[in-house]
């Protein structure tokens, strides 16, 4: 019953979302107060009908009501309480469930802290989110039903995906989620401000919380991925260009463009076409990522459905969505005509050139994530685009940014003198050429890439911290407390740009300085790897919850002293008759000792995989960093949107 109650709240939602996607639009356009109002306790309906038909098929995975297909295609009785709740998203229809609850939270939101936005643009943001939603409806309800009913009821499921069966992986959908669905609020905003034709200073600040929260939930759903395909999966990787990972990367590559680009609207009302461009596409790699996953069209271990007549429609939600928006955007070219001038050296301008730098490094990813499709389609050859590819074409732009990073963020606005600023900056470069000229004489096989990934890392933190400090003034007693007093969108920025420049270190001297040991190792025995031992003590059999793991005992020694024990494992799940492989690590500050047991062999040994891994937590460490630094600039009450947009409004000029 409770399922039926579900799928009838789902039914609602759909209705009082396309409801909302007219009537507001309509009040909009004739300035009846009324009519706009209703986009009010819409969202709020909608958000409340959609959360009820997500709590009624998470009650059913809890309960473990097997008369739903859905339940058991995903989930068994033994399964872990924890890995029951998650399996309410770790399939396809579920996780679509997800989506629209998240679409629904974020139009409800609008709602609930949109007071200052003016009556109209509110209305035409509501009923813009509120068309997102119903689409996603629909394609619940048309292609992808979670609350279909068993014909026959099954004694047991069974069971979710065990490699989806871990901490990491159950929190790194919704994160992710939450990041690709906030863009559709930047791109609500867009189309909004399109349909009305103004686009100004007041604009860039309302659409500028809602990106840097997608942008925030983005990095820290990246992150938590790509540390559980490291520790997870068994192969000592922590980014494999897989066109599932690519399609996070690029959304969130355009939302920092649109991050930045943003603050030039709002401060000099410039770059408003090219703003209003990257809202547009940055949803639409939201959806081209949702595409990707459901369709099948490319094969990823991460994919959800291989259904092509979901694919079709979700083709066809992207098709109206990002050809109806830039049609629009078209049509209304004239009023995104830029006021504010600025000269070659520039804050505007190094923001231009982070804004190219970004956008031509998502499109290089975009264009080897499809080269193969295209290849298939067009020339009727199979090829893949691996590793090698992406790490020549995007990491010369990356190396840029990076470099113009610091020297961008402590330009002054309209015109600026760049000796200054690069005098102002010495200690930071001085102090970037000494890591850099440290670390290659340090090096023995004298490989640029560690020294001077490391030197760049370096660049970023130091510069991060300059710009902070120059922030304070000259100096004196009391530069101590007015760095205390900085806005904390200033601490966000700087801590945002020093965590990019920790993860971008920590990835350099992982590619650089790893080492790999694989071999047959027998009981008792041990070997060498990069200063360290490794011993193989016992292997045993262990029952798991729902599983079965043979498990090793390895003594990691330096120098004939313990550090640890490590018990990697090679589980067995019955139910579902797949096998996965449980690295241990021992993880430190520095760097990361990682021990993979594989399959027994003839001679009574194991074989093993040992890898030493320096500065790989520098990577996730720095995503922490980044996203914290979001948040800090989140929490800035300037950049909230109801915080002073009465008085900008009242000021502000529709652009001409």
């Amino acid at each position: 019953m409770i399922a039926e109650l579900g799928h009838f709240a789902l039914i609602l939602a759909f209705i009082t979302a396309l409801m909302q996607m007219v009537i507001p639009l309509v009040g909009a356009h004739k300035r009846w107060p009324g009519w706009m109002a209703f986009a009010e306790p819409a969202a709020n309906v909608q958000f409340l009908l959609t959360a009820f038909a997500f709590g009624a098929l998470m009650y059913a995975f809890v309960t473990s009501d097997f008369s739903l297909s859905l339940v058991v295609a995903n989930s068994h009785s033994a399964k872990p309480m924890l890995y029951k709740i998650t399996g309410v998203w770790g399939n396809h229809e579920g996780s679509m469930l997800l989506w629209v609850l998240i679409v629904t939270l974020f139009g409800a939101m609008a709602q609930w802290f949109g007071h200052g936005l003016p009556p109209t643009l509110k209305a035409r943001i509501l009923a813009v989110q509120s068309a997102i939603g119903a689409a996603f409806f629909a394609f619940i309800l048309f292609t992808s039903n979670p609350f279909l009913r068993m014909d026959v009821v099954p004694f047991d499921g069974r069971g979710l995906n065990p490699l989806l069966q871990d901490p990491g992986l159950a929190f790194h959908p919704p994160f992710l989620y939450v990041g690709y669905v906030g863009l559709s609020m930047a791109f609500s905003f867009a189309v909004a401000a399109l349909i009305e034709g103004r686009i100004d200073a007041a604009w860039g600040r309302w659409v500028r919380p809602w990106t840097l929260a997608a942008w925030m939930f983005l990095t820290v759903g990246i992150g938590l991925g790509s540390w559980w395909a490291y520790y997870e999966l068994g192969w000592g990787g922590f980014w494999f260009w897989d066109p599932v990972e690519n399609a996070s990367f690029m959304p969130w590559l355009i939302a920092a463009a649109l991050l930045h680009s943003s603050i030039v609207v709002e401060k000099r009302e410039s770059l408003k076409s090219w703003t209003i461009l990257l809202a547009i596409i940055a949803f639409g790699f939201s959806l081209v990522g949702a595409f990707i996953t459901r369709s099948g069209i490319i094969t990823s271990v991460h994919a959800f459905a291989t259904d092509p007549e979901r694919g079709v429609f979700l083709l066809l939600i992207l098709a109206v969505f990002v050809g109806g928006a830039l049609t629009l955007y078209a049509a209304r070219a004239s009023a995104m005509q830029a006021k504010g001038v600025f000269s070659f050296v520039s804050r505007e301008s190094a923001l231009v050139l982070n804004n190219i730098l970004l956008a031509v490094s998502a499109f290089v990813v975009f264009v080897g994530t499809i080269w193969p499709l295209i290849s298939e389609m067009a020339f009727d050859r199979k090829l893949s685009v691996g590793a090698p590819f992406f790490d020549q074409a995007f990491t010369p732009f990356m190396v840029v940014l990076g470099i113009v990073l610091p020297i961008g963020a402590m330009l002054p606005w309209k015109r600026a003198r760049l000796g200054r600023v690069l005098k102002q900056l010495i200690p930071a470069i001085v102090f970037s050429l000494a890591v850099g000229a440290l670390l290659w004489a340090m090096e023995s096989e004298k490989t640029a890439l560690g020294p001077v990934g490391l030197m760049l890392g370096a660049w970023l933190v130091s510069g991060a911290a300059i710009d902070l400090l120059t922030r304070t003034g000259r100096g004196g007693a009391g530069r101590l407390g007015r760095l205390a007093r900085l806005p904390r969108a200033d601490w966000g920025k700087a801590v945002a740009h020093a965590g990019l420049g920790v993860t971008i270190a920590g990835i350099s001297g992982l590619l650089a300085w790893e080492a790999e040991d694989i071999r047959v190792v027998q009981t008792g025995e041990s070997f060498d790897l990069a200063g360290y031992t490794i011993t193989l003590d016992n292997v045993a059999t262990v029952p798991g919850p729902n599983y079965t793991s043979t498990m090793a005992d390895v003594t990691l020694s330096q120098d004939g002293k313990k550090i640890s024990t490590l018990h990697p494992e090679k589980r067995v799940y019955p139910v579902a008759g797949m096998p996965t492989t449980e690295a241990a690590i021992d993880i430190g500050f520095l760097r990361d000792v990682y021990v993979v047991i594989g399959d027994p062999q003839e001679n009574g040994g194991w074989a093993m995989r040992a890898y030493y891994k320096p500065l790989a937590n520098w990577i996730w460490g720095g995503a922490i960093l980044m996203a914290f630094g979001g948040l800090l600039s989140l929490s800035d009450r300037r950049y909230r949107v109801a915080a002073g947009a009465r008085k900008t409004v009242a000021q502000g000029v529709p652009a001409e």
